[in-house]
């Protein structure tokens, strides 16, 4: 299973029609792999030839934190809906949360 199949994808235009917007003057959204393709693009463009590590775990770090933040907002903090929606044991929920200094 790839991560194309576990992402329901609808585009922009599909979403006007079904929110009852015309779909003149909507921006065509980019999926989320697009925007971190895009952003690593960028990222790696602007070093300027200074050396990096640790990209994998910055990256992590980065789309984690706000994506924990999100549905955690969503669950209304309860631990074990956020657990059971992101796929993960409440063990493990806690852990990352307490990581980003959610907890």
């Amino acid at each position: 299973m790839n991560s194309d199949e576990l992402t329901p994808q609808i585009d922009i235009d599909t979403a006007a029609i079904i929110e009852g917007k015309p779909q003149i003057d909507q921006p065509r959204r980019q999926s989320l792999r697009d925007e971190v393709e895009q952003a690593m693009e960028n990222y790696f463009r602007h070093l300027n030839g200074q050396e990096v590590t640790d990209v994998y775990d910055m990256v992590l770090s980065e789309i984690e934190a706000p994506m924990l933040e999100v549905v955690m907002k969503h669950t209304r903090h309860n631990q074990t809906r956020a657990a059971q929606l992101l796929g993960l044991n409440r063990g493990t929920l806690r852990k990352k949360l307490k990581r980003y200094d959610l907890l």
